[in-house]
């Protein structure tokens, strides 16, 4: 069986009320966020300050 691939965090929270699968918000309180990643002010961003990429987010994942 192959494993699942894990989900790309969005860049920014939707603010849903339902809050979608994707949500960083959603992610850092399960504990799936990437390494390296947090959450301020419903922004996905960096640990080491860094820009958020799409292309850097699908290494990590």
């Amino acid at each position: 069986m192959r494993e699942k691939p894990r989900k790309l965090p969005k860049r920014e929270c939707c603010e849903s009320k339902t809050k979608c699968g994707r949500c960083p918000l959603r992610m850092l309180k399960e504990g799936t966020l990437p390494e390296g990643y947090t959450v301020k002010k419903r922004k996905l961003v960096r640990v080491d300050g860094g820009k958020v990429t799409k292309k850097d987010l699908s290494r990590v994942a």
